[in-house]
């Protein structure tokens, strides 16, 4: 239950600061990041002293998951994990939608902080600090890990005198270390393309990590989810929050849809095969709105039986000034009704573009009640992006049940709603998108699954498609309509070859009207602060 992972974790915020070194480690071991803008902020204990109690273990676990939804020790600030930009900035799920939201057609933001414009504008440089921010983060995230797997070794633990009963429950911790692990080179992979590689094989100090080619990485990725595999819960089997096998098959089923642009070969029929084992694996579809999917209680409102993997949140036991506080806050503003959201005032930030509004057929008043969309007082046009006004709103995310009632918080800053990282709507959309690109798979039932999403959202059988509608064009933007603002676009943009040289949004390339930008940008700057001290890092084409 949601409960008993939120508890853990709260938990594991009380006792995490005496879970040792390796945050004194971390930003040395995995980047040579400028160690005047982001350092450690822990205490140095020994890794013995702190596994003196057998619970360390899965406390240290919970801080590995904990690494997306939180950006500390304490919240909802003090006591960071990186230095150098605001906690509620340095969070690593704010940072990674940013990445994946901000710079395209899905959203925008109207706060004009350092260079956060440089993102929807596609204008960014290896200097750009959120950019940054998130290449260190996902550093630190991955040095975590490794060092969870160098203090849980056989001979470890053996040492240390662990209970055999304990001894099997950490090999599946370990596993779970792993697929976290691969779930950030992945994100690393995706946006850096060449980052820093480091192991937990690799030595602990003062070191200069080598640099992994994109199509190794993506090897390496692959070697290690088919190697945990065994080793994972069962599907639906583990604890609310916790990956599972079919968490590790989502992520390879991104993976492979996404080979050809990370190592120029295609790998269609692996999606069909690892879709097919998710689909199989009893989650489902509700018989549910699909805005109930989004609300403060989507944990037990019938939306979890889709959901594959989430990163959970409590507005009391999981405060942060990113993740979904962010989410909820940020797109409210203008005449819109911070009640209506479940929180105490919205942050006038965050909107989306014309081009994303005319996915719906009727774009003011759809039948596709995927259109969460926020008019009043609203101009679709944005003629000035600090502007709330300008562009519709968008209002996916509600701190509210399905009553109406705010979530547990009540100062109503932070909120109950989880993350949905990976849901059986984005495997549906995989095997549809596989099918069209020769992977096998059955056309027919890949329609039956489009139209299983889109009676969801009509609400009957209105919206459905027929096999002569399946095309790739109808699939991007299916995605688009089903999964906006959960951290996919940018990643199924540039695979549809439409994120930089060709698809044009307002405001894209930094002029209103949009403009292409040069293809280079499909991938991400190594940081110039890191390059400036690891020479073993060469800078990606173009910047």
């Amino acid at each position: 239950m949601k409960i008993n992972y939120i508890n853990n974790k709260a938990m594991m915020l009380r006792t995490m600061k005496s879970i040792f070194m390796v945050f004194a480690l971390v930003l040395m071991v995995q980047s040579c990041e400028d160690r005047l803008d982001l350092q450690p902020e822990d205490a140095r204990l020994t890794a013995e002293a702190a596994f003196e109690d057998p619970a360390a273990y899965k406390q240290f676990l919970a801080k590995i998951y904990a690494g997306i939804s939180l950006s500390g020790q304490e919240g909802p600030a003090g006591s960071p994990d990186l230095q150098g930009l605001d906690e509620g900035f340095s969070n690593y799920l704010r940072l990674y939608w940013k990445m994946q939201e901000l710079t395209t057609d899905e959203a925008l933001i109207a706060w004009n902080d350092g260079t956060i414009q440089d993102l929807h504008g596609q204008v960014w440089t290896s200097g750009n600090e959120f950019i940054r921010t998130m290449y260190s983060r996902l550093m630190y995230q991955v040095a975590l890990c490794n060092e969870f797997l160098r203090q849980t070794t056989n001979s470890k633990l053996d040492s240390r005198g662990v209970s055999s009963e304990l001894q099997a429950e950490i090999q599946t911790f370990r596993a779970e270390a792993r697929f976290m692990r691969a779930l950030t080179y992945w994100h690393a992979m995706d946006l850096f393309a060449n980052p820093p590689f480091v192991t937990e094989d690799d030595p602990i100090g003062a070191f200069l990590p080598p640099q992994i080619q994109r199509a190794d990485l993506f090897d390496f990725i692959e070697s290690e989810l088919l190697d945990i595999e065994a080793n994972m819960a069962a599907p639906r089997a583990n604890e609310y929050g916790r990956a599972d096998r079919a968490a590790a098959w989502m992520l390879l089923s991104k993976l492979y849809l996404n080979a050809e642009v990370y190592t120029g070969t295609s790998r269609y029929a692996d999606v069909i095969t690892y879709t097919n084992n998710i689909i199989g694996a009893g989650y489902m579809i509700p018989d549910i709105p699909y805005f109930h999917s989004f609300l403060a209680d989507n944990n037990s409102n019938g939306a979890q039986e889709e959901v594959i993997f989430t990163i959970p949140f409590d507005g009391q036991r999981t405060q942060a000034f990113g993740g979904m506080t962010f989410l909820t806050h940020a797109p409210v503003g203008g005449s819109m009704d911070p009640v209506d959201f479940g929180i105490n005032g919205g942050w006038f930030g965050i909107r989306t573009t014309p081009t994303f509004v005319e996915q719906f057929p009727d774009e003011e008043n759809s039948a596709d009640g995927r259109e969460l969309l926020f008019t009043d007082g609203q101009n679709k046009d944005i003629a000035d992006v600090s502007n709330f006004n300008d562009g519709f709103a968008v209002a996916k995310y509600r701190n509210v049940d399905v009553n109406g009632n705010p979530g547990s918080d009540t100062t109503g800053d932070h909120t109950d709603i989880d993350f949905p990282m990976f849901r059986l709507a984005d495997a549906y959309l995989m095997y549809a998108e596989a099918v069209l690109r020769g992977g096998g798979g059955s056309t027919s039932t890949a329609v039956d699954y489009i139209n299983e999403l889109r009676e969801r959202a009509y609400g009957n059988t209105s919206g459905n498609i027929l096999e002569a509608d399946l095309n790739l064009d109808f699939i991007i933007d299916e995605r688009s309509r089903e999964l906006y603002w959960e951290a996919h676009r940018r990643t199924d943009l540039i695979r549809f070859g439409q994120f930089t040289s060709n698809g044009v949004w307002q405001w894209k390339g930094g002029v209103q009207q949009g403009t292409t930008t040069p293809a280079y940008r499909d991938v991400m700057p190594i940081p110039a602060t890191d390059l400036g001290i690891n020479t073993n890092l060469e800078q990606n084409t173009g910047y």
